[in-house]
């Protein structure tokens, strides 16, 4: 079973990497680019079939390791 978890920081949480990109962006010429918010994506191959079992198994993952859950946001994509 493949799942994915998608880790972001939370709304107000300032982002000087995505302000990194946003700038990069515009140096090179893209236009329309508003703001730049950036994170982190697992792909995660998991054993077994139970889709319940695994994410309550990735959420304690997140909560433990994957994420600051203080600043950070996570989803899980089963």
């Amino acid at each position: 079973m493949q799942a994915r978890v998608i880790v972001t920081l939370k709304n107000g949480i300032l982002d000087p990497q995505g302000k990194a990109i946003e700038g990069a962006l515009r140096s090179l010429g893209v236009e329309g680019v508003a703001s730049v918010r950036q994170g982190k994506v697992f792909d995660i191959a998991l054993e077994g079939a139970d889709a319940a079992g695994a994410k309550a198994r990735l959420q304690t993952a997140c909560e433990k390791l994957l994420a600051n859950t203080v600043i950070e946001n996570f989803s899980i994509e089963i």
